[in-house]
């Protein structure tokens, strides 16, 4: 675990908080993905299909907990994608994800992205074309191949 300090300013008293930042680590379901996120070694993962009902609730408490690490990161960011599939609502929080590592980038640590994506899954690939446009951070893809071409 790492300990965080924030000054927090209220009615022109500053306070300080120690924060323990710990692992976030959620299970995939059929409709949400699973998500490591490591502080310590800066590493965070989101992999696998991200389809909720309500994308904003299960996203939010991801958001906030990305937004906290933000504010003291490693000095090395790496930030895994490994999806199947995700909807409009998803796409839109990934962006959120990927501003913030900008920003991270813009203050000087470094940041990558690694683009996971099904072998000949074209689709898959642009879009992870299109979010390296909108920032600028590296990206780095990586088609994987499917378990049934393993096994022929």
């Amino acid at each position: 675990m790492r300990n965080y300090v924030f000054l927090l300013k209220n009615d022109d008293i500053v306070h300080s908080l120690d924060i323990i930042m710990e692992q976030l680590e959620i299970k995939a379901t059929a409709e949400t993905p699973q998500i490591n996120f490591d502080p310590q070694s800066g590493e965070m993962m989101i992999k696998g299909r991200a389809i909720p009902q309500d994308a904003e609730a299960f996203w939010a408490p991801v958001l906030k907990w990305f937004y906290a690490y933000a504010a003291a990161p490693q000095k090395h960011t790496s930030f895994v994608l490994d999806m199947e599939y995700f909807n409009i609502s998803t796409s839109k929080q990934l962006l959120f994800f990927l501003h913030k590592l900008n920003e991270l980038k813009e203050d000087g640590y470094n940041v990558s992205v690694i683009w996971k994506y099904p072998e000949g899954d074209i689709e898959m690939r642009e879009s992870g074309n299109d979010y390296s446009c909108m920032v600028d951070i590296p990206f780095q893809f990586v088609e994987k191949s499917s378990p049934i071409a393993r096994a022929v």
